[in-house]
């Protein structure tokens, strides 16, 4: 039942956003445009000029009714204006600039002004429009302005969204994020930046003012990444850290304790919420995510997550290219984790230790009999081990099946989490992980680290693939 009800709340979840989203995004983006730029300045120019035209040429002691009409359409072309403005931006970040709150006086102080003289043409009235005649020139320099600040905030606004590409922002309420709501509970982000970061990252200061006016008190970030942090002062010391380095995965441990923690979280108050972030948001994020997504029983299986984060963090209006999970070793951990939490509830496998006896790299690349290679292997993010063909291993090249078989020597035990690095003369680093590894592995070139990627498909082939054997 409980499982049934989450997936309702996140269908609905996902038409609200929809329909918010596409109505705000419309609004802001004729709101924001040049045309309705251009065209307010050229209606201030116009009443302005109208007024003038009246103050020069008309000795009378009120403004005709064709001047007055016209004048009062203007205003009420700024007033609805103003509020649509205030209603994409919301209120509290419209009127927290000085311009803009200016900017809304002299509005409805001249709509005012309008509206008596065009109703009430007695003598007692007839010299209020020449007052207002004052606040227009103001007007006019308060909406240059304005325009001016308008212009580089757009830049930084574009120059953000070239960064995020197409992946999921979060476009109401005056704010503009690389920040997606994956469920309403569960958030996925871009690195909270400051300094020169925050022209083409998320300023931090905006992400903790997102963060107080929707879910003041109710939200816990946490921060993937290894290799920088910020001052969790701006989240209310409310920011746990969990290390992955970039482009790689966590360990298993580290998942477990992760999903306990997000799991307490959510659980002491229906109104907690998770925001979820590394650098850019995607790979590291989405992995943990997913782990987030099977914790709370939204999903049952890696692949239902890892599908789904995929289509909310992806912006498919703009760009067709995929902002999910696409790192081999990311999604074999993600279905690591589910083997963990459904096979062994929430503990860790029995540690297994393993010896590493041999390789073989089929349709290798380089010399062509596996001279050029290197390898590492990283257990608990050091270096145990390394070989190469004149160190700690004996390589012989198969030309008929094209493949080198690599026998390894003097490898230590290994156990839990390991990560084994390939380099070869070409530029591309190959790196696998094992988590819980079979005595014999096989991966082909789409479940190895970066060479999934098109751009490395020109050196190495469909066939090409890694198969390691173990001892026990």
């Amino acid at each position: 039942i409980h499982n049934v009800f989450c997936r309702k709340s996140v269908i609905n979840f996902i038409f609200i956003s929809f329909c918010r989203g596409k109505i705000n995004k419309i609004l802001h983006s004729v709101l924001s445009s040049f045309a309705c730029g251009i065209f307010g300045l050229l209606l201030i120019f116009l009443d302005i000029s109208l007024v003038i035209i009246d103050l020069v040429f008309t000795d009378k002691i009120y403004i005709p009714l064709g001047y007055r009409s016209v004048s009062l359409a203007i205003a009420l072309f700024f007033f609805l204006e103003l509020l649509l403005r205030v209603c994409v931006e919301g209120r509290w970040h419209y009127f927290s600039d000085i311009l803009n709150i200016l900017d809304a006086i002299i509005i409805v102080v001249i709509l005012l002004f309008d509206i008596i003289y065009i109703f009430n043409n007695t003598q007692f009235v007839g010299d209020i429009p020449r007052l207002a005649v004052f606040f227009r020139p103001l007007r006019l320099i308060i909406f240059m302005r304005l325009c001016l600040l308008a212009r580089q905030k757009r830049l930084e606004q574009l120059t953000r969204r070239m960064v995020s590409g197409n992946k999921r922002r979060y476009t109401r309420g005056g704010f503009d994020l690389d920040l997606t709501y994956v469920t309403e509970h569960i958030i996925a982000m871009s690195f909270p930046s400051s300094g020169k970061q925050s022209w083409y990252r998320n300023p931090i200061t905006e992400v903790a003012r997102f963060l107080d006016s929707k879910h003041q008190g109710h939200y816990q970030v946490y921060n993937l990444c290894s290799e920088k942090e910020y001052d969790p002062k701006y989240f209310h010391y409310r920011v746990n850290r969990v290390m992955i380095d970039d482009h790689n995965v966590p360990t298993l441990h580290d998942m477990v304790e992760f999903s306990k923690d997000v799991d307490k979280w959510m659980s002491k108050d229906k109104e907690n919420v998770v925001v979820i972030h590394c650098k850019g948001g995607k790979g590291r994020t989405g992995t943990m995510v997913c782990v987030c997504l099977i914790t709370r029983g939204i999903f049952l299986t890696a692949q239902q997550s890892l599908r789904y984060f995929g289509q909310r963090r992806t912006n498919k209006t703009s760009s067709t290219k995929f902002q999910g999970v696409e790192t081999p070793s990311q999604n074999r951990y993600v279905g690591y984790f589910e083997e963990v939490k459904h096979t062994y509830d929430w503990n860790l496998p029995p540690t297994k230790f393993l010896l590493l006896k041999k390789f073989i790299i089929y349709s290798i690349h380089g010399n062509g009999n596996g001279c050029d290679l290197t390898m590492q292997v990283i257990m608990k993010q050091s270096i145990i081990y390394s070989c190469s063909s004149s160190q700690n291993a004996k390589i012989f090249h198969d030309s008929e099946s094209n493949r080198v078989i690599i026998h390894i020597f003097s490898c230590p035990p290994l156990c839990d989490d390991v990560k084994m690095q390939f380099f070869l003369s070409s530029p591309f680093l190959k790196k696998l992980y094992q988590g819980c590894p079979p005595a014999w592995l096989y991966l082909p070139r789409n479940e190895l680290d970066k060479l999934h990627k098109p751009k490395a498909w020109k050196i190495y082939q469909p066939d090409f693939a890694v198969e390691i054997y173990f001892e026990e």
